[in-house]
């Protein structure tokens, strides 16, 4: 048996950040491209936008800088926003191996 849990950060009942969106930041980070990244999880550039739109709504931040002919970037608060579900994630991760260990799953 394995501890399974999801995470989520929210405002005012409203989702900021998902594991998707998480995933969608890191490979913005990782290739400078939100047409790559979407590509590797699978979702429609259009898709990968709404989500970006969707976040720097309800942070009320710009997280993600477009600029032609030099890709994509996280500002600030969007690698801020990223780092903090990362740490989140590692608690929880934490927390049910401990829970796992204990129980002798």
């Amino acid at each position: 048996m394995k501890l399974k849990y999801k995470i989520w950060f929210e405002i005012d009942g409203e989702p900021v950040i998902t594991k998707l969106k998480y995933e969608l930041l890191k490979n913005i980070e990782k290739t400078k491209s939100i047409k790559k990244a979407s590509e590797l999880l699978n979702i429609s550039y259009k898709k990968a936008l709404e989500h970006i739109k969707a976040m720097e709504k309800r942070l009320g931040k710009k997280i993600v800088v477009r600029e032609r002919g030099k890709g994509a970037y996280l500002t600030k608060e969007g690698k801020k926003l990223m780092e903090m579900y990362e740490r989140a994630k590692k608690e929880f991760e934490k927390t049910a191996r401990l829970i796992e260990e204990k129980e002798g799953i």
